[in-house]
């Protein structure tokens, strides 16, 4: 009567890396993994009783195969969990006429089949493996969190599941959701295969007779209006002009527009507050009425991000 044994070890980052000749005792050191299936390049250690050649550590192939000593055929081990590539190898064996009552003992060594990336606006992008249940809030964690000028969207991209592959599929979680209202349903199941991609946050600049020039992440969507930006600029400098101007790009045109806006009115509240978009340019002159032309605010507010300080000091 057959017998099986199923022996599950830690992932490479949960423990000391395991050699691919490591013997059978020096893995049993290793506490148990979650069960999972298995993939191309994933460890797969075979113990055989009374066989030391198939009594090592083997690489599943890049077709998800296993390559045997003694064995003619190859074994299928991709999609498969531990005891049923016990069961495929024990029935090769005895179809060969190898062995006969054999022992046989199947285990994961290390995982390389299931990576999760994690990149963009976190404090440290890294690649894992996902073993056992992972999901976005974990994958973030792993990264260390957000960076500061993260955006208000995280976008998980999942490959194809069809022959041909294609364009993965992008999923996209509202940060405010995920963390601060704490939605248990964008916290995504994550399975192994997956991007996940932090876009930076989109900018404005404000420019002109302000306390504080400077280019200015966009933290709340599309709530970011002028008011808010003088805000950030730390306020007006005296003799502000009525009349402030919104230096915009749309898409398809290689210029900006140049939409002028009654400042006065809306610090009165005579007017309503005017929504600014990613890459605006807000520029408040002052009450000389000297107004800079397009070209040049571009490329002020240009060397200001180019420099990574994001301030911009002009008078």
């Amino acid at each position: 009567m057959k017998q099986v044994v199923l022996l599950l070890f830690l992932p490479f980052l949960a423990a000391p890396q395991i050699a691919e000749n490591a013997t059978p005792e020096l893995q049993r050191q290793t506490p148990s993994l979650p069960e999972q299936k298995v993939g191309p390049g994933d460890l797969i250690s075979l113990a055989v009783a009374n066989c030391p050649e198939l009594t090592r550590n083997f690489r599943v192939s890049h077709d998800g195969t296993l390559a045997l000593p003694l064995l003619k055929a190859r074994i299928q081990a991709a999609g498969k969990d531990p005891s049923e590539i016990e069961s495929n190898v024990s029935d090769a064996l005895t179809k060969e006429q190898i062995l006969v009552n054999q022992v046989v003992s199947a285990a994961v060594v290390e995982y390389r089949s299931v990576p999760v990336s994690v990149m963009g606006a976190v404090k440290r992008p890294i690649t894992f493996q996902a073993v056992g249940p992972v999901t976005l809030l974990d994958a973030l964690t792993r990264a260390e969190g957000l960076s500061a000028d993260a955006g208000a969207e995280i976008l998980v991209t999942r490959a194809r599941d069809t022959p041909d592959g294609g364009p993965g599929l992008v999923q996209r979680v509202p940060v405010r959701g995920l963390i601060d209202d704490a939605d248990p349903s964008l916290n995504i199941r994550l399975h192994g295969g997956e991007e996940i991609r932090v876009p930076p946050a989109g900018r404005v600049y404000v420019l002109g007779n302000v306390k504080k020039s400077g280019a200015f992440a966009i933290q709340d969507g599309n709530d970011t209006t002028v008011l808010k930006a003088i805000a950030l600029s730390e306020g007006l400098l005296p003799y502000a002009n009525k009349q402030a101007y919104i230096y915009r790009r749309e898409a398809g045109k290689n210029n900006r527009d140049e939409i002028p806006i009654e400042l006065s009115r809306i610090m009165d509240r005579k007017s309503a507050d005017v929504r600014l978009q990613a890459n605006d340019i807000l520029y408040i002159p002052d009450s000389k009425g000297r107004k800079m032309t397009a070209q040049t605010l571009e490329r002020i507010a240009g060397f200001g991000s180019a420099t990574g300080s994001g301030l911009l000091v002009f008078r």
